[in-house]
């Protein structure tokens, strides 16, 4: 079941709405008492249905859970589609020359400290969540999945595990690289990145800029998974056949603990979130 609404972000678009998106599994329905893992992903609009996406064509993740039966909450917000390169600042940790738009402010930190200090908190207490770092993923594609790099980076006390597929890491100058050589890690901390073949010639270096950062997550003892996709495209239909492969990679061996947390596991958590790196 998915369940959506509308919601504004007063930091960064003001009372403009957007939708909220919440997947949960069919087990909540039927009042299992279970607690679940959460998925936080970007661009939520194009997440599970084809007539909200974009283009027209959803990541089809509905379907995917359901058909594996897997048990996660999905929370995913709708970006910001002002014409104004709203999408761009909001998904972006860095101001940036884009030759297209011209100077991008960097807004991601703005959006991350939405997420981690409002989102998650209401996610947590509407929903039958294990609210703890060890099951917070994060997961999107494109600017979305270079924004779920900084996340796992930035954020690692709040996200134990993130995707990023076909992540925009030419922003900026190679800078979320920097961050993966500085920033404090835990050593479970899990990070599938993919590219896809096609599109590799769309932005200069990408194959030295994937593979350099591959290399850096691997000295810093991540548990990094890197794919190139053969005949992969920067679109939702590629990024929709990768689902087998990043949940797996998101899941494996996670483990459920399916007692209730203690009354204090939010005010631990956000002051960890909180902490500079």
């Amino acid at each position: 079941m998915v369940q959506f609404w509308d919601i504004t972000i007063p930091e960064l678009s003001d009372d403009e709405p957007r939708r909220a998106y919440v997947y949960v599994p069919d087990s909540y329905e039927e009042g299992s008492g279970q607690r679940y893992p959460v998925l936080y992903m970007f661009d939520g609009h194009n997440v599970f249905f084809d007539d909200h996406a974009t283009y027209g064509k959803c990541w089809g993740m509905k379907d995917y859970m359901d058909e594996t039966e897997t048990e996660m909450i999905i929370a995913a917000v709708e970006c910001n589609h002002s014409p104004d390169n709203g999408r761009l600042m909001e998904y972006s940790p860095y101001t940036f020359n884009d030759p297209h738009f011209g100077k991008i402010q960097g807004k991601g930190k703005l959006y991350m400290d939405w997420l981690v200090n409002v989102f998650k908190p209401e996610i947590d207490e509407n929903y039958p969540t294990l609210p703890d770092r060890e099951h917070t993923f994060v997961a999107g594609s494109s600017m979305g999945g270079l924004m779920s790099l900084y996340a796992v980076l930035k954020y690692n006390r709040v996200f134990s595990r993130a995707a990023a597929l076909s992540p925009s890491v030419w922003v900026a100058n190679g800078k979320i690289t920097n961050l993966a050589a500085k920033a404090r890690l835990k050593k479970d901390t899990v990070i599938y990145i993919d590219y896809g073949e096609k599109e590799l010639a769309n932005h200069t270096g990408m194959q030295y800029m994937i593979s350099h950062l591959t290399s850096v997550l691997i000295n810093r003892l991540v548990n990094v998974t890197t794919r190139i996709i053969p005949g992969g495209e920067h679109c939702e239909a590629s990024w929709e056949n990768q689902l087998p492969f990043f949940m797996n990679t998101l899941t494996y061996e996670m483990k459920i603990v399916p007692e209730m947390f203690p009354e204090d596991w939010r005010e631990e958590l956000m002051a960890g979130a909180e902490e500079e790196e």
